[in-house]
Parts: structure tokens; C-alpha cells; sequence
């Protein structure tokens, strides 16, 4: 075995350990507490369990939300654990070093080292899920940054000639500020621009395939298509990656890489062609293993 890793959820964490060639070899599901100190004690048990197997085994933790630097408080919106040292404290409770890595990035690292974005230099990483984030990999090391807060792609402004074009709303974001494209784009988002352009509600799935025979929900759908094209190319001029990997439930509509990539033809520079897109291929593995890696390439972990 070679390393760890923790997928630390609102619902569940799952340890899993992984040999050599960076295959999943075993696991271990629990619940996730509602309370902050007993999901301390819940990852701690979850090293326990690890270190049981494997005691100098390197464990990174996948979890959403960030780490402030400056202070080490977390800010997360599905753990208990807003405002509170959850790093260190887990590394205390279990009385050894861990590395923890937002989840998305930890996603995009297991993709560019492991999945869909394997052999190429540079790699961008968007979940386009209920929230909005990502991650960006270069030379097989997640983007390094003073504050951590690469890839939150969610926290972007929306394309102001798309949202003027067809009126649409400027709403607030959850991070307090206005017209962030997660508003529209993630897919609590993406009900709203049919809800607006239509007057129809509908769920994410039903958008999905309504698309496919409904006039005016294609139409919303290409709205946002254009929308989220237009933060794709804002990416590719920012960082300029060999390989987009889309993952998140949007992810997985069919056509979405043709819809999209016909979008960004609209919205590309001309001349210089359109980015190369794939779909995540981790699925249950996806956040331990990129968690798992980001603690073996650290040396043994941190924090």
C-alpha cells in the first residue's frame, strides 16, 4: 500500500487505501456526524482505521470548503465546522500530520494524474454540481497559490453580454457578492434560467431531457451553454490548459462536450480553436485517491 485517502462528505466518509499502481485495495464507509466534535473524532477514527492497516502510511482528507492560511479556520457550507481549526484539530485528535485538500482540487489532481487528463502537461478541472468549483494541475502539482482560493470558478463574474442579452437576473451569491456565475451556472443555476426564460420549474435532470424535444427549454439550455462557455474562455486565456475534464451531475448530460464546445466556438478568440474537453473518469475514487496523492507527493503529509 501506498497511500490514503479520506472523501469527507455531508453524508458519509470513506476511507480508502491504495497500492502502488494507484488501485483502490480497500475501504471503510461511516456516517457523518452532525456535530463538530464528533466528526473530529469520526476522521480521527477513520486514520485510526487506516494506520491499522498501514501505520506510516501518508493520508490526505478530500473535503469541501476552504482553509483560511492566515487563521487555519475552515469555511464550509456542508460539515459543522465553519469558523473552527478543523486541520490541526483532526491532526491532534490523531496525533499525526494529514494533508487536506478541497475536494475539487483533489478531484482535479486524481483526474490529471490517474483519469481523463492523464498524460497531458496541463489540466483544468470544473464540478459543475450543485455548487460550482474546480480545480488546475501543471507539471503533476495542484496550482500553488497564497490563499488557496484557486478554482473557485463559481465566484467569477457572469458574462455581462449574455445576461444583457436575454435579461437575466443578477442574483447574490452565497458568498455575498453579486452575479457569480455558481448563481446561474451550477445546477441550482441552470432551474433558474429556465424558470426565468419560461416560466417552467423544473429539476436539472428534467432540463436534461426536456431539451431534447421542448423548443423553449433548447433555448434555455443554450443559454446556458453560452454561459458557461463564456467562463471556460475565461479560464483558457488565464491559464491556457491542454485538457478541460467536466465532472458533477451537469457533467454527465448527453451532448453536453458538443454543446458546449459548438459554444465556444461563438465565444473563442478567432483562429485559435476550440479547448480540448473530456469527462472525468474517477467516479467513487475520484476525491480519496487525489487526496490520497496530494499526501504521498507532500512527503508523508502536513498540518
Amino acid at each position: 500500500m501506498i497511500a490514503a485517502g479520506i472523501d469527507l462528505g455531508g453524508t458519509k466518509i470513506e476511507a480508502q487505501v491504495f497500492d502502488s499502481g494507484w488501485n483502490r485495495v480497500d475501504y471503510h464507509r461511516i456516517a457523518t456526524p452532525k456535530t463538530y466534535p464528533d466528526l473530529v473524532a469520526a476522521v480521527a477514527d477513520q486514520i485510526a482505521w487506516v494506520a491499522a492497516r498501514a501505520p506510516d502510511l501518508p493520508i490526505g482528507i478530500a473535503a469541501a470548503g476552504l482553509v483560511n492560511p492566515a487563521t487555519g479556520l475552515t469555511l464550509t457550507a456542508n460539515l459543522p465546522a465553519t469558523g473552527k481549526a478543523f486541520p490541526a484539530d483532526i491532526a491532534a485528535r490523531a496525533g499525526r500530520p494529514i494533508t487536506y485538500v478541497n475536494d475539487c482540487r483533489a478531484q482535479a489532481l486524481s483526474e490529471a494524474m490517474f483519469g481523463a487528463a492523464c498524460g497531458y502537461k496541463s489540466a483544468l478541472s470544473i464540478n459543475l454540481g450543485t455548487g460550482l468549483a474546480g480545480g488546475i494541475v501543471v507539471g503533476g502539482h495542484l496550482l500553488p497559490g497564497p490563499t488557496g482560493l484557486g478554482g473557485e470558478f463559481g465566484h467569477f463574474a457572469l458574462a455581462a453580454h449574455v445576461i444583457t442579452a436575454h435579461n437575466l437576473p443578477i442574483l447574490r451569491c452565497g458568498c455575498g457578492r453579486l452575479g457569480c456565475t455558481e448563481t446561474l451556472i451550477a445546477g441550482p443555476g441552470l432551474t433558474r434560467i429556465v424558470t426565468h426564460l419560461t416560466g417552467r420549474t423544473h429539476t436539472p435532470e428534467t432540463i436534461v431531457a426536456l431539451r431534447l424535444t421542448d423548443h423553449a427549454i433548447a433555448s434555455a439550455w443554450q443559454v446556458w451553454c453560452d454561459l458557461t462557455a463564456e467562463m471556460i474562455h475565461t479560464l483558457r486565456l488565464t491559464v491556457d490548459p491542454e485538457c478541460v475534464v467536466l465532472a458533477g451531475g451537469l457533467s454527465r448530460a448527453p451532448g453536453l462536450i458538443a454543446d458546449l464546445t459548438a459554444a465556444l466556438q461563438r465565444a473563442q478568440l478567432p483562429g485559435y480553436g476550440t479547448p480540448l474537453i473530456k469527462l472525468a473518469e474517477g467516479g467513487d475514487t475520484t476525491g480519496a485517491r487525489g487526496a490520497a496523492y496530494a499526501a504521498y507527493s507532500a512527503g508523508a503529509g502536513h498540518v
